[in-house]
């Protein structure tokens, strides 16, 4: 093979490699964000004014993610965890895009999942028992 040809391929396969790459920094949305931060099903979604928590479980693991409903700009955020029984684990601060993951372990027993984004909140209570 003639070495311009060889050279023209490999800068065409780069420039591919290189836009696709460029593509997937610039299009990620909160809920693909969110949803490639916890493994699992997701059981739950709690909507409130300023966004959403995302709850998922697996093998006895319980994730949970805070979205904004207005992504991109950095606001603070929160989402906590809680097992029964123990303590909460909680991600607080600026975010543009989700807070969060947070896992814990909680086997069979029940948990209880608080989110905030700005000054709005939920809390979820005891759920998944």
């Amino acid at each position: 093979m003639d070495r311009a040809v060889l050279r023209r391929r490999l800068a065409l396969g780069l420039a591919v490699l290189t836009g696709a790459g460029l593509l997937s920094l610039a299009l990620p949305g909160a809920a693909q964000a969110a949803s490639a931060a916890c493994s699992g099903r997701q059981v739950k979604t709690l909507s409130f004014t300023a966004g959403s928590v995302r709850v998922y479980r697996s093998n006895g693991y319980v994730c949970a993610v805070t979205v904004p409903a207005r992504p991109g700009r950095p606001q603070a955020m929160s989402v906590s965890v809680q097992a029964r029984g123990n303590r909460p684990v909680t991600d607080r601060g600026r975010y543009s895009q989700h807070a969060g993951p947070v896992t814990v372990h909680a086997g069979h027993r029940c948990v209880r999942v608080t989110g905030a984004v700005g000054k709005r909140s939920v809390s979820s209570g005891w759920i998944l028992c």
